[in-house]
C-alpha cells in the first residue's frame, strides 16, 4: 500500500478562516504559528506550509477584507519555528518574479541549516502589474515569460547551492586551511540573470531545499515534471484528481525521472462529527460562514466584472453577460481567465439546481473535502491516495490555531492502524519524510 503524506497550511489568503467563531485567533501572533506547527509535528506530518502575498487584494478599489489582511513574512516565521520543532518540514512560498536568485538561495540555505535539513521552497510567479507596483520593476514581465524566468531562477539557485560542497570548510588550523579554494565561485550567464561571484552560505544538509510548485497550466505542469519535488494540486475530487495525477506523473519519464520522484498533494479541508449526519450539518454551517453574503457577491462580481451591489446575494445570478476586460478583484488569479466560460458554467449549474448566488458560490468554491466520522474520513483519505488521486494532502483548517487537533487526535491514529501512515519519523530531513532522493545536479546555463 502507498504511504500517505500529510502537510498543514496556516491560512493566509482566501476566505478560509471562520472569523466569527470565538476559537479563531490571530494570524500575526507567533503563538498561532507555533501551536499549529506543534500539532502537525505531533501528528507526524511531513511539513508545515506558509503561503505568500505580495500585495493586499483590492475589490472595487478597496482592500479585500475577507482575506487575511497581511501577516509576518513567511521565511522569518519558519526560522523561528525551526527552533521549537525537531522533525517537521518548513515550507514557504517565495516569488520568482520579484526576487533575485542570490538572496533567495541564501535565505533558503540558511533555513535549511537552522532546521537541520527541513527547508522547502514553493516556487511561484506573479502575472500582474498590480502586484508589480510594489516593486521597482513593476509589471515588466509578459505572462508568457513567467515560467521561463522561474525555470532559470531555480536553475540559478541550484548553481549557487552546488557551488558549495560538504567539504568546503576543513577547519584545519595546523595546515592553516579553513576553506576550500574556489568554494562558492559561480558564474551564470542567461536570459534573465547575468551574475557571478562567490556564494557565501555553506551548503545545507539537504543539498537543495525541497522544491514545490503549483502550476495548473501546461507550462506549469511541465515545469513541475522537470524540476519540482512536490506539486500542490487544486483537484480534490477523485475523477479530476486522478486525471491531473496521470498527466503530471506521465510527464516525468522524458525528464529522466520516476513516478516516486514527485509527490502530488491537493489542498484539503475536513469536518469531523460523531455521526455522519452531524458532520454534514456542521460542514454546511462552516461553508455558510466562509461564504457569507458579501463574499458570495464578491466572487460573482469578480467573474462578471460588474458592480452587482444592487443585487441580493440570496437571489438569482444577474441576467447580464460578463463585462469584457473588466477586473474588479485585483491581486487574485482565480477569476482572471475564461470568465465568459466560467459564467456560463455557473449559470447552467444555478439554473439546473435552482441555486441562489450564495448557494452557487458555496457549491463551486466552498465545499469541504472530507466530511464524516473519523473512520469515514480515514477511509476516504486512504481510498483517494490508493486509487492514485494523490500522494497525500495539505490540510488547511478553518480555525487557527486549533483546527488540526481533531484530525491529528482522531483520524491520524486510524491511518496508522491501517499501516498507510507513519507512527514515527524515520529520518531527520524533509527529503527523508517524502522519500526523495538526493538532489540531482542540473546543467548550468
Amino acid at each position: 500500500m502507498k504511504q500517505i503524506h500529510l502537510a498543514a497550511q496556516l491560512p493566509g489568503i482566501h476566505n478560509t478562516t471562520v472569523w466569527s467563531d470565538p476559537r479563531s485567533e490571530s494570524h500575526i501572533d507567533f503563538d498561532s504559528f507555533a501551536r499549529l506547527a506543534r500539532t502537525a509535528e505531533r501528528g507526524k506530518f511531513d511539513f508545515f506550509f506558509l503561503a505568500e502575498g505580495l500585495r493586499l487584494r483590492e475589490h472595487k478599489g478597496r482592500i479585500h477584507d475577507l482575506d487575511v489582511v497581511g501577516r509576518p513574512e513567511s521565511l522569518t516565521v519558519l526560522s523561528a519555528l525551526a527552533a521549537i520543532t525537531t522533525h517537521l518540514g518548513l515550507a514557504a512560498t517565495v516569488n520568482a518574479t520579484f526576487n533575485e536568485p542570490y538572496e533567495v538561495a541564501g535565505r533558503l540555505a540558511t533555513l535549511d541549516h537552522l532546521s537541520a535539513g527541513r527547508a522547502a521552497w514553493n516556487v511561484v510567479t506573479s502575472f500582474d502589474a498590480f502586484t508589480g507596483e510594489n516593486f521597482r520593476r513593476g509589471g515588466f514581465l509578459d505572462e508568457d515569460d513567467r515560467y521561463a524566468r522561474a525555470a532559470e531562477f531555480l536553475s540559478t539557485a541550484r548553481e549557487l547551492w552546488d557551488s558549495r560542497r560538504p567539504d568546503d570548510i576543513p577547519a584545519d588550523p595546523d595546515g592553516s586551511c579553513f576553506i576550500r579554494a574556489g568554494a562558492g565561485e559561480f558564474a551564470h550567464r542567461g536570459t534573465h540573470f547575468d551574475i557571478s561571484g562567490r556564494f557565501g552560505t555553506p551548503r545545507g544538509p539537504q543539498g537543495h531545499p525541497v522544491i514545490i510548485q503549483a502550476g495548473e497550466s501546461p507550462e506549469g505542469r511541465e515545469f513541475a515534471a522537470s524540476d519540482a519535488d512536490v506539486v500542490f494540486s487544486k483537484y480534490n475530487t477523485p475523477e479530476q484528481a486522478r486525471a491531473f495525477y496521470r498527466d503530471v506523473k506521465g510527464r516525468l519519464a522524458r525528464h529522466g525521472r520516476a513516478p516516486e520522484d514527485l509527490k502530488i498533494l491537493p489542498t484539503a479541508t475536513y469536518v469531523l462529527g460523531d455521526t455522519t449526519e452531524e458532520a454534514i450539518e456542521h460542514a454546511a454551517e462552516i461553508s455558510r460562514a466562509q461564504v457569507g453574503p458579501q463574499t458570495a457577491l464578491t466572487f460573482v462580481e469578480a467573474v462578471w466584472g460588474r458592480d452587482l451591489s444592487s443585487y441580493d446575494p440570496d437571489g438569482p445570478l444577474p441576467d447580464l453577460d460578463p463585462a469584457p476586460d473588466s477586473l474588479l478583484l485585483q491581486g487574485h488569479s482565480t477569476f482572471r481567465k475564461d470568465r465568459d466560460a466560467t459564467a456560463r458554467r455557473w449559470r447552467e449549474l444555478a439554473d439546473a439546481r435552482g441555486l441562489s448566488m450564495r448557494e452557487l458560490v458555496i457549491e463551486v468554491a466552498g465545499q469541504q473535502t472530507f466530511v464524516g466520522t473519523a473512520h469515514e474520513i480515514a477511509q476516504a483519505i486512504d481510498e483517494f491516495v490508493q486509487s492514485d488521486g494523490a500522494d497525500g494532502f495539505v490540510f488547511v483548517p478553518h480555525l487557527t490555531p486549533t483546527g488540526l487537533d481533531e484530525l491529528v487526535d482522531r483520524v491520524v491514529p486510524l491511518l496508522q492502524e491501517k499501516g498507510v501512515f507513519r507512527t514515527d519519523y524515520t529520518g531527520t530531513t524533509l527529503r527523508d519524510h517524502l522519500g526523495l532522493k538526493a538532489p540531482r545536479a542540473k546543467e548550468t546555463s
